[in-house]
């Protein structure tokens, strides 16, 4: 556990202070900006040793997965599982977390098993998986009509993931399912910062700098635990910002404390989201210009206008993220500090994390 306060130069002109409470684990990445222009398209499997594929089953040992490398013709020229039906998964881990943005299939070679359809799944552990989801639906890749012609399939968003699961769905029904792959991506570049329950990371920026029409704030989260703030701002008056997972769901409250002051919609509360306690990683973006304010959670955003209540928050200049500096200082949410991981933590294009790791 740390506790520091730091000063760090950014370009000659912004003088940003920040000071850690606790701060566990801070993990730094060597990879690749996501969101960038940069070349993402690297075959990954082809290298990878026999131990990183495992299947549901095998037909023999010549059908192993690890025969399963796009265009080669080892062994039986493929991987087909012992029994052909829904139940059977092709496995490959590709060693740390990975950007991936496309998917090949070819049939077993010089054979009739091929599958023509099959889901795409995703985990970091190996254990908790996710099923690839386009258009807010759980998506079916069209496989092959042949043994060795190869579909090649661009993900239409990217996934950041460890291991990559097949499932066939469908294939040929004068043969049985057979299948080489290949995984194009590159590695991801992360930052990624660790919370007990008990831990707060303090950013805090030179007050005379202070943008009050504009604020963007961007990270992704990863929790077991349904409750726990993810970030705070006080102030003077009792004013608040505050995201809060609530019972699996994320809440975003503005609170204008002086009433008197503000007498119409003194409280907005927001909630996006649902089952996010479920160990995968969730993105979180909060964009603030003038006063309009977009809160999305994944890719659900919610737009609303604060009538100029917003613009008029008199916040510190202390963003606090996992947990607020002292319990119970205001509002009335649950108040537990987050337990889980954060990763890419941004306000307004400064890299919090990478702040933080270098002191």
């Amino acid at each position: 556990l740390l506790g520091a306060s730091m000063n760090v130069n950014m370009d000659s002109v912004t003088e940003i202070f920040l000071k850690l409470l606790f701060l566990l684990s801070v993990h730094h990445q060597h990879m690749a900006v996501a969101g960038n222009k940069y070349n993402c398209d690297d075959p990954l499997v082809s290298a990878l040793p026999q131990s990183s594929f495992s299947s549901s089953s095998e037909l023999s040992s010549s059908h192993s997965p690890g025969f399963a490398r796009l265009n080669r013709r080892e062994g039986a020229g493929g991987w087909s599982p012992l029994v052909s039906n829904k139940y059977q998964w092709l496995q490959i881990d590709l060693g740390e977390r990975t950007e991936i943005t496309a998917v090949a299939t070819q049939g077993g070679y010089g054979s009739s098993d091929w599958v023509t359809s099959y889901l795409l799944m995703f985990s970091d552990s190996g254990r908790n998986w996710k099923q690839y989801r386009q258009e807010e639906s759980i998506w079916a890749f069209s496989g092959n009509t042949n043994a060795d012609s190869v579909v090649y399939y661009k993900l239409q968003h990217s996934i950041k993931a460890r291991f990559l699961r097949f499932v066939p769905l469908d294939w040929n029904p004068n043969g049985r399912i057979g299948m080489r792959i290949e995984v194009y991506g590159c590695t991801y570049r992360s930052e990624v910062v660790g919370f007990d329950g008990k831990s707060c990371l303090i950013y805090t920026l030179n007050k005379k700098l202070i943008n009050a029409l504009k604020d963007v704030i961007s990270l992704k989260f990863k929790t077991m635990q349904s409750d726990g703030i993810l970030l705070h701002r006080e102030g003077q008056n009792g004013d608040h910002i505050t995201v809060e997972l609530t019972k699996g769901k994320l809440s975003l409250l503005i609170n204008l404390g002086d009433t008197k002051t503000h007498p119409s919609n003194a409280q907005i509360n927001i909630t996006l989201g649902s089952l996010l306690d479920d160990q995968h990683w969730h993105s979180v973006l909060i964009e603030h210009f003038n006063n309009q304010v977009n809160f999305t959670v994944d890719k659900h955003t919610h737009h609303f206008h604060a009538k100029g209540e917003f613009s008029y928050l008199d916040l510190d200049y202390e963003l606090s993220f996992g947990g607020i500096p002292v319990p119970g200082k205001s509002g009335t949410l649950s108040r537990r500090n987050f337990h889980g991981c954060f990763e890419n933590i941004y306000y307004n294009g400064v890299n919090i994390i990478d702040l933080a790791r270098r002191h």
